[in-house]
């Protein structure tokens, strides 16, 4: 064993950090703290604080904090910081399906809701090469709802490992969220728990599990993007919970 990886085994000095703000946010940050600054200028406080409030909500919508990732290949990591809303047996979407895509059986679905307080950088579940990223528009409908997954504005992306396993995920657009932004293309080869993207502002991921796959989490559990096991590739082993 090289010396980095006993260190990393046997628990190295890992010290907490404000997360840093995610590119795409910076932009948004500015825009609110100059919309603050300008009405401290004119002279109306009251607004200039509640501004200051909503620069600093801007700024925690677009946090991205550094994630321990598991390395163990069979791992499937949640997508998405948020709530387990759905897991449901359905068909895979027609744009990921097919001998190319998912196949046509139905496979598990676990849905998870990201509130407007959530980390919404997204991540992909398994390492590969992604095969498609597939943007459909829509409504923008509650992401709570079942049916958002096929009315609302949409991203389908599948990733393949080498061993030819794929997984596909789905980035939903909620009553709030406008936009979906892509950190990745066909083509492109993505590590577990890599960054793929995310969604402005509230939303939700839907993560298809392949077949002999049951799911580790349960409905009302949170997840932590990167971090929570939905499931384990191989495990039908079906695990119960309840809200308490």
């Amino acid at each position: 064993m090289e010396n980095d990886e006993l260190t990393v085994a046997l628990g190295g000095n890992v010290k907490w950090r404000f997360p840093s703000v995610h590119p795409e946010g910076v932009k948004f940050g500015l825009i609110a703290a100059a919309v603050t600054a300008l009405l401290f200028l004119v002279g109306w406080e009251i607004l200039g604080w509640l501004m200051v409030m909503v620069t600093i909500w801007v700024l925690a919508f677009f946090r991205d904090p550094v994630r321990a990732v598991p390395q163990d290949e069979r791992t499937i990591v949640a997508p998405a910081d948020g709530l387990v809303t759905l897991i449901q047996r359905v068909p895979p979407p027609r744009e990921m399906a097919g001998p190319d895509g998912l196949g046509d059986q139905p496979m598990i679905r676990v849905s998870i809701f990201m509130s407007v307080f959530d980390v919404h950088i997204n991540r992909t579940p398994i390492g590969g090469t992604v095969k498609s990223v597939v943007y459909i528009s829509g409504k923008f409908l509650n992401a709570d709802l079942d049916k958002a997954s096929e009315d609302n504005e949409r991203q389908h992306i599948l990733v393949e490992r080498h061993d030819g396993v794929r997984i596909g995920f789905t980035q939903i657009a909620g009553l709030v969220a406008r936009r979906i932004v892509p950190f990745v293309k066909p083509g492109d080869m993505v590590a577990a728990g890599q960054r793929i993207g995310l969604i402005r502002f509230g939303s939700r991921v839907d993560v298809y599990l392949p077949a002999g796959t049951a799911p580790r989490v349960v409905l009302g559990q949170r997840t932590v993007a990167g971090e929570t096991v939905l499931g384990q590739m191989g495990d039908m082993r079906v695990i119960s919970g309840i809200q308490q």
